[in-house]
């Protein structure tokens, strides 16, 4: 299995390194795998990797994935909380296999999280984002109150609906929904 984590993650990097989607297909998420298609919408990153193999978390895969959900007002990189990626996996996988999920705001440094505070009712003052444990995402292609209601679903925390400005925040604090 782990001439396999590295075939996938290889290619992975191969193939985002020289644009060459062929290769990114080959990784499939395999039984008992946990796979992640990440777009940033500020960045313009993607990022497609298996976070979950062999019954652990992938560091490396993790660290990926934290940079794709950095703040982008600063490039500041946090931990994201692994039960938030395998929340958002899930989810996403409602919809289909390594649906490519767009990211609005993950992490969120405590600077930013006071400018987006100081413009915006809307901004809590200990934002979960700057815990590393909420996203807020969409899927394309998808409607916007299927994706809250499969979250919602999962009972795996909070649910927030934006439609105005399309987006479903998801976190894993206590089950709430707004």
């Amino acid at each position: 299995m782990n001439q396999r984590r590295s075939f996938l993650k290889g290619s992975v990097a191969l193939a985002s390194a020289f644009s060459l989607p062929a290769l990114a297909k080959t990784a499939q998420a395999a039984p008992g795998e946990r796979i992640l298609r990440l777009y940033n919408t500020h960045t313009g990153e993607t990022v497609r990797s298996v976070f979950w193999a062999e019954g652990q978390f992938i560091p490396d895969a993790l660290q990926d994935l934290n940079k794709v959900l950095r703040d982008h007002r600063n490039n500041k990189i946090a931990p994201i909380d692994p039960q938030l990626l395998v929340l958002l996996n899930e989810v996403s996988a409602k919809f289909g296999d390594n649906q490519l999920v767009h990211v609005i705001s993950g992490y969120r440094s405590p600077e930013s999280n006071a400018k987006l505070r100081a413009n915006s009712s809307g901004v809590a003052k200990h934002s979960m984002h700057m815990d590393g444990k909420a996203i807020d995402i969409r899927l394309p292609g998808r409607d916007l109150a299927q994706l809250r209601k499969a979250a919602m679903a999962m009972r795996g925390g909070g649910v927030g609906f934006y439609p105005d400005s399309q987006f479903v925040h998801m976190d894993t604090g206590r089950v709430r929904y707004w």
